[in-house]
């Protein structure tokens, strides 16, 4: 009897936990709608894709990106998803000037910034036998100090108003780290860091931080994904895993996910069941993982002679296996994402 009281209040006890975070969590759920966006990122992939669920929402989106023909193409994509305003800003988020120059023009075009999505990025993949110290510093640059400039230019208008949401989308490879990505896991470690150090120094001015480490999504980016070593065979496992149905998660999915972790506020948000394993994984079993990491490394192509120091990106890589039949719906993310 005693242990069946046990269990029963530990039962009750956690229900109640349960039910009061929900009450907590849904006391800060926010109408996107009239808000205006600021995304990183956002010409294509994950970023058009946040940005068609933004501007579903009613959301005033606000396009950051280097290539001033895709942003065209994605804000016209981005204007047939709602009935509200689409704004393009050609910006290399890299460059501390650009950050400033478009977040100025943004806050004379509007009251305030509502939500910042940090989601840029750049994809390195190889062995780290190829990998130079340039390769380190441009995902640091994109992962890291683009993040920072686009939050230091945004708070002190967020902190004026006592509000803001800020979405830093990092990856499974900022939490564990993925063999021969090593420019973009260690890149995304750091955002991860910046990211929950950001959120506890300005919960005080009504702002919230989400960090966000989603796994394989769907979203074509392989193809623009930069490769060396055996440079075919590195983009061919690479669109494989990016496309296999379990292992990766659609595009549109990860995105609805994001959209409600920033309309709450949620702190963190880890992206796909194979994601959330891995994460469990390394904290419970961090020697066991560590062998299976370095075993799966056997499996992944070898470092190539001089010509894999050279750099390719993944429309410029064909092998038997990509695109194939078995890469199908990477590839036809791709098309839909404006990724070609």
């Amino acid at each position: 009897m005693k242990q069946q009281s046990f269990v029963v209040g530990m039962v009750a006890g956690a229900a109640a936990v349960l039910g009061g975070y929900q009450v907590l969590r849904s006391r800060n759920r926010i109408d996107l709608a009239g808000r205006t966006v600021v995304l990183s990122g956002g010409s294509r992939g994950l970023g058009l894709v946040l940005a068609r669920q933004f501007a579903a929402q009613g959301a005033r989106v606000c396009l950051l990106a280097r290539d001033e023909d895709e942003l065209g193409r994605a804000a016209s994509q981005v204007a047939e998803s709602g009935d509200t305003s689409v704004e393009t800003y050609t910006c290399d988020i890299r460059s501390k000037g650009d950050v400033d120059r478009a977040i100025a023009e943004i806050l004379e075009r509007h009251s305030g910034i509502d939500v910042l999505v940090n989601n840029a990025g750049v994809i390195q993949v190889g062995p780290l036998e190829h990998m130079q110290t340039e390769d380190f510093e441009n995902a640091m640059a994109t992962h890291f100090w683009g993040p920072l400039y686009l939050m230091q230019a945004c708070l002190p208008a967020m902190k004026r108003r006592a509000f803001g949401r800020i979405v830093n989308v990092s990856s499974i490879g900022g939490r564990i780290a993925v063999p021969h990505l090593a420019p973009y896991s260690a890149s995304k470690f750091a955002l991860v860091g910046l990211s929950d150090a950001v959120r506890a120094e300005v919960a005080a001015h009504g702002i919230r931080v989400t960090t966000v480490s989603p796994g394989l999504m769907r979203t074509g980016s392989p193809i623009n994904a930069s490769f060396k070593g055996q440079h075919d065979q590195e983009f061919a496992w690479f669109a494989i895993a990016d496309s296999i149905p379990g292992m990766s998660i659609g595009a549109e999915r990860a995105a609805g996910q994001i959209l409600e972790a920033c309309r709450y506020g949620d702190p963190e948000l880890t992206i796909s069941l194979p994601a959330k394993l891995a994460v469990m994984a390394a904290a419970v079993a961090p020697t066991v993982f560590a062998g299976l990491m370095a075993a799966a490394v056997r499996f992944l192509p070898g470092p190539a002679g001089p010509s894999g120091d050279q750099m390719e990106r993944g429309r410029d890589t064909r092998s038997p296996w990509a695109p194939s039949l078995v890469t199908t719906l990477s590839d036809r993310a791709a098309v839909e994402n404006n990724e070609l």
